[in-house]
Formats: C-alpha cells, sequence, structure tokens
C-alpha cells in the first residue's frame, strides 16, 4: 500500500485549506518550489492526482477532496493532542522542594506562600530548614535559598531577597554590667555568642563596614550555637553579646528586651539569593515560584 508521510499530508491540508501554494508555504515555512516538489512526489507516490494548479488558482480534484474531507478531522485531534502535552510539559503542577534558613524560609518564601497556593493550585512547596550546604542534586532538592554563599561552579544563583543588614545586640542588664562596645574591636572583651553554621568548620567570623573600611572580628565566648533564634535567646537571657541578621531582631529590639550596638559598623549586603543545577532544566512549578519571588523583591 502506498502510504504518506505525516508531513506530506500536513502539507496537502494547508494548501487545500488556503488553496494557495505561496500562503501556505509561508505557513509551513517552505519555499513555494519546496512545497510543489512535496505535493508532486506524494501524488506520485499514490498515483492520483489531488490538486488541479495553473499559474493563477489551484483546486481539488475530486480524489483530493475525498481526502481531505477524511484528513482534517484527524489532524485537528493530532494538534489538539500536541498541544496538550505541550500544556502538561509547562503545567505549573507538582511540589517543588526547597532547602532554607528559618530566616531564608520566613523573609523570602512564607510571605508568598498564601498568593503562590491560590494561583497555583495544583503546586505544592516542601521547605527543609537548616543551616548547611546541601547537595541538591543528591538530595533531589529543586533548590537552595542562602546568604552569600561560595556556589559551586554549576549553580545558577538569582537574586530573591532585598538587601539585608547584621545586627550585634545584647540584653540591657548585660550591657550594664559589662558596658558598651564602642568600636568592633571591643568585642574581643565581651563573651560572644557564636554561630557554627555547618557540621565542621571554624565559627563564623562577624563582618564589619564603616567609610569603606572593613573589618572581620573572630569572636571569642562560651556559647556557640547553629540557630539565629537560640542566639537571640541567649542574649536576651544576658548570656552574651549576638550577631544576628537585623530582621530577626527587630521584634526583640522594639520590646526593649535587646540592645543594639555597633549600628554604624553594619553595611547592606546582598541579601538571600535562589540557586539550582545549571545542568537541570528548571521545572515549571519552580520557575513560577522564582517569578513570584522576584516579583516581591523587585516591590520591597
Amino acid at each position: 500500500m502506498n502510504r504518506a508521510g505525516l508531513d506530506d499530508l500536513a502539507a496537502f491540508a494547508s494548501i487545500a485549506r488556503t488553496l494557495s501554494f505561496t500562503r501556505a508555504a509561508a505557513e509551513l515555512r517552505l519555499s513555494t518550489s519546496a512545497l510543489s516538489h512535496k505535493i508532486k512526489t506524494m501524488e506520485a507516490r499514490l498515483g492520483i492526482r489531488l490538486l488541479q494548479r495553473n499559474s493563477r488558482s489551484v483546486a481539488l480534484t475530486e480524489a483530493g477532496a475525498q481526502l481531505l474531507q477524511t484528513l482534517a478531522p484527524a489532524l485537528e485531534e493530532i494538534d489538539g493532542a500536541l498541544d496538550r502535552l505541550g500544556q502538561a510539559r509547562d503545567a505549573v503542577a507538582g511540589t517543588v522542594r526547597i532547602t532554607a534558613t528559618r530566616h531564608g524560609y520566613e523573609t523570602v518564601i512564607r510571605p508568598v506562600l498564601p498568593a503562590f497556593l491560590a494561583s497555583h493550585p495544583k503546586a505544592g512547596v516542601e521547605v527543609v530548614i537548616d543551616y548547611q550546604r546541601r547537595d541538591i542534586i543528591a538530595e533531589r532538592l529543586d533548590a537552595g535559598i542562602r546568604i552569600g554563599e561560595k556556589l559551586e561552579q554549576d549553580m545558577i544563583a538569582i537574586s530573591v531577597s532585598a538587601p539585608l543588614r547584621m545586627a550585634v545586640l545584647a540584653s540591657p542588664a548585660y550591657l550594664a554590667e559589662h558596658g558598651l562596645p564602642q568600636v568592633p574591636q571591643d568585642l574581643m572583651q565581651h563573651a560572644c555568642i557564636n554561630a557554627r553554621m555547618a557540621a565542621a568548620g571554624q565559627p563564623m567570623d562577624w563582618d564589619f563596614e564603616r567609610d569603606g573600611r572593613e573589618i572581620a572580628i573572630k569572636v571569642s565566648g562560651p556559647l556557640t550555637f547553629n540557630d539565629p533564634l537560640v542566639m537571640l535567646d541567649a542574649a536576651m537571657a544576658g548570656l552574651g553579646i549576638a550577631y544576628v541578621i537585623e530582621g530577626s531582631a527587630l521584634p526583640h529590639i522594639a520590646a526593649g528586651r535587646l540592645v543594639r550596638v555597633l549600628e554604624d559598623w553594619s553595611a547592606p549586603f546582598p541579601g538571600y539569593f535562589l540557586y539550582y543545577p545549571s545542568r537541570r532544566q528548571m521545572p515549571a512549578v519552580l520557575a513560577a515560584l522564582v517569578a513570584m519571588l522576584r516579583r516581591r523583591r523587585d516591590q520591597t
């Protein structure tokens, strides 16, 4: 049995619908001569003429009209199936898995969750709260959210928050007993609450900047934590001076539970970044979440 390819049948249907080789060729992104050759080859394979054509017009033969009557619904069904596949590919559905610190979650993700879930009812968000670097490929995570972290070369980083500042804090009782530090170097004489955000490595330095001068202080003290909320609790209990992201401390400052010191040494720095593997195509659900995060960042 002689058979025509799907491309040839689609070409014939386009000509039959427009009754013009020129318009059909433009739709199919072919030259007129290439389209004419395609139809002649198909007619030769079938052994029957489908189109009557001259220099001015194109018309269907009886066989061509019969073929079109059968072919048109089938092509429409195929186009619909392909469209549905495309919609399924681009649909915002499924669960996006993200690793974030607690403050990263509260600052970046939590504010957009109501709008995101309302806009995409088939989407879900799973957040893993931790402070260590995660191998998001090995752990089958879609993305991570961190501050100023050195990322692997195969990661793409996207800014998703406004700039942030750090805050140095202590309770009124602690400062009344031990005095107020005037410059960052004074912290060396105080009980500072260290932060170690990974299972290994040294406690993090406390970074300061004023008038273009940058200082990194290695503080010391009897306490070390990996959670800023615990650090704030220790500071409020008068156990030392804490160094945390400004936003997490503002309610305690406003309530008088903590006093901020060395504020003029706290310069803004780039905020949170969402990162994901460059060799992995971004899922539609993650792309939709990133778009919403960036819109919120631009509005703040």
